[in-house]
């Protein structure tokens, strides 16, 4: 691979770290919102979906882990 396309894979990977910080921010302010109901709502419809974003959110962030390791994989 040459010098040209590793950049473009960087500034790839620059955007990806970006997003995960999103992610991540938006996975500790649901959660936060989660523990903050109370106990009868999370048993609810509500506190499920909830529960659930937080772990789709979750799950997002350690997607961005393996796609960054396979792109750095890719330089190599």
């Amino acid at each position: 691979m040459n010098n040209e396309r590793r950049k473009k894979i960087d500034q790839a990977m620059a955007l990806i770290e970006e997003a995960r910080s999103i992610i991540e921010d938006a996975t500790a302010e649901e959660t936060e919102a989660y523990e903050n109901m109370p106990e009868s709502l999370q048993y609810s419809e509500r506190g499920e979906l909830a529960q659930e974003a937080v772990n789709n959110l979750e799950y997002s962030e350690s997607s961005f882990d393996e796609l960054l390791g396979y792109l750095e994989d890719a330089k190599q």
